[in-house]
Order: C-alpha cells, then structure tokens, then sequence
C-alpha cells in the first residue's frame, strides 16, 4: 500500500453534458495538509463533490486502496471522509450544541462523543460559550468554528475544507487555520480548497493549483509561494 491516504488518477466529471474536471491527477499522504486553490470556478468544488460521491465521475478514486467509485455519500462518510462545505451550511435554527451533535450521528458510544465534544470545546472555546445559541445568530467566523467542530464530531480521517476563509477577516482566518494545523497533529489528514491562494500555503505541506477544471502546478507549499507564476497571476505581481 502506498504512503498516500487518497489518490485521484485521471478524473473527469461535470454536471449533466457539462464538463467541468478534466483528467485530474492529485495524491494526499497520510497526515499531510494539502492546498488544493485556485480562483473561483476552477473546479475546486467539484472536485471535493467527487470524492463525497455526491457527484459521479470517471476515474480512479482510492481511499487508503479502497475503490470510492462505487460507493454511495453514506458510505464513503463512514470511512471517514468529511466534508465542511462553502457557505457552512448549519441549521440556523438549532443551538450550537445541536449541530455540533449533529455531526456524531452516525455514532453510537456516548462516553467517546462527549469526549470528541470536549476536545471541540477545546479547539474552540467560543462553541462552548455560545453552546445555547442559535447558530444562525452567530457571527461569520464563529459559523466556520462551528462547521468545523461539526465535521469534527464525525472523527474524520480526513476532513475537506472548503472555501474556510470566504467572508472573514483575516484575524479570523489565521486563527482558523491554526486549528487545522493543530488537528493535523492529532492524526486528522486535511485537503484544503481555497480562493485565498497564499493563506492556505503558509499552512499546506503541499499544494496543486486548479485552473478550468485541470491541475495545471503541483508541488511542496513553499515552492508554489514562491512562484512567478503563481505570484503573477494570484497577487497580481
């Protein structure tokens, strides 16, 4: 068996006669962060809807060997593939706490879900103030701290971030971004999509640039930062 925890090998995919990925090579090792960026419509999305399998495609999909091609959402959730989705998508009308609990359902033992939450807490200290609250009361940042704890509570193997900084200040952003690389030390393996190119490098181990549905670069986190082309293009120097 291979060093990596996912492999994508020559993915297409799209929506209806719509194709939006084109032949799609990435690889993420066990215990890796890795940047997956690129401006918005590049297929950043798609990609993780892919491997969900909330959307099929054509290709070879491998988690840990296992073929993810034939599996249904549930089932590849059970394996320990999360997602936190773009827009954060909680239920605005439950308490903090209910959708935190939310992310456990699939579990059973309620000793090791209380201790999963208090280490949620612990990540994120204003959960466990807000823990009453409304969740569509909260604000921006706190929503995200919320998702993430959501995705948390599953105990993901790995767990995909998509678009973690869209809308928030960058305070917020790099206090969230130290949190991924605090799961990272406790075994959690991390794909992280992102517009904000160079946020998510300072924290990536690696990185693959998306452009149109392709991966046009690849390589180590700080050789991609420190690329013309990619400075040219995402900072516009």
């Amino acid at each position: 068996m291979s060093g990596n925890l996912l492999e994508v090998q020559g993915l297409f995919a799209g929506y209806g006669e719509v194709p939006v990925l084109r032949d799609v090579h990435i690889a993420v090792g066990r215990g890796e962060i890795v940047a997956l960026v690129g401006s918005n419509g590049a297929g950043k999305t798609t990609l993780l809807r892919a491997l969900s399998r909330v959307l099929s495609g054509t290709g070879k999909l491998t988690f840990e060997g296992r073929d993810l091609s034939c599996l249904t959402p549930e089932q590849v959730f059970k394996l320990g593939i999360v997602q936190v989705p773009e827009g954060r998508q909680l239920f605005d009308q439950m308490t903090v706490l209910e959708n935190l609990m939310m992310g456990a359902f699939a579990r059973r033992d309620r000793k090791a879900i209380q201790e999963t939450l208090a280490s949620v807490y612990e990540l994120f200290p204003k959960l466990y103030e807000r823990r009453t609250q409304r969740a569509g009361s909260l604000s921006g940042g706190e929503q995200q701290m919320c998702a993430i704890g959501r995705a948390l509570m599953a105990m993901p193997r790995l767990l995909m971030v998509d678009e973690m900084s869209l809308g928030l200040a960058p305070v917020i952003v790099d206090q969230l971004l130290e949190v991924l690389s605090t799961i990272r030390k406790q075994g959690v393996t991390v794909l992280l999509v992102e517009q904000d190119v160079f946020a998510a490098l300072e924290v990536a181990d690696r990185g693959y640039v998306m452009e149109t549905g392709t991966v046009t670069q690849s390589g180590t986190a700080q050789a991609l930062s420190e690329d013309p082309e990619v400075k040219r293009a995402y900072l516009g120097i």
